[in-house]
C-alpha cells in the first residue's frame, strides 16, 4: 500500500486500519512463537503500515496544530 492511497483515507478510517493493523501485528507474532508463521516478510510488512499510517496521521495533527497557531497570531 502506498502513502498516496492512504492520505485519501478520512481520519477515522485510518484510525479503524491502524487498530485492524495493531491486531493483525499481534496474531502474526503469536504464529512466528509458536512456529507457525511461515513468511516472516509478512510481519516487516505490517510494521511499515503501521509506521506509514501513524506518520500521517502525526502530519495530520501537526497540520492542525499549524492553523491554529496562525489563526491565533492573525487576530
Amino acid at each position: 500500500m502506498q502513502a498516496r492511497e492512504i492520505r485519501t483515507w478520512t481520519t477515522e478510517e485510518m484510525q479503524e486500519r491502524l487498530d485492524d493493523a495493531y491486531r493483525q501485528l499481534f496474531a502474526l507474532r503469536r504464529d512466528e512463537a509458536s512456529g507457525r508463521l511461515a513468511d516472516t516478510n509478512q510481519l516487516r510488512a505490517v510494521k511499515r503500515h503501521i509506521a506509514q499510517m501513524k506518520t500521517i496521521l502525526r502530519e495530520r495533527e501537526l497540520g492542525a496544530e499549524l492553523i491554529e497557531v496562525e489563526g491565533g497570531e492573525a487576530q
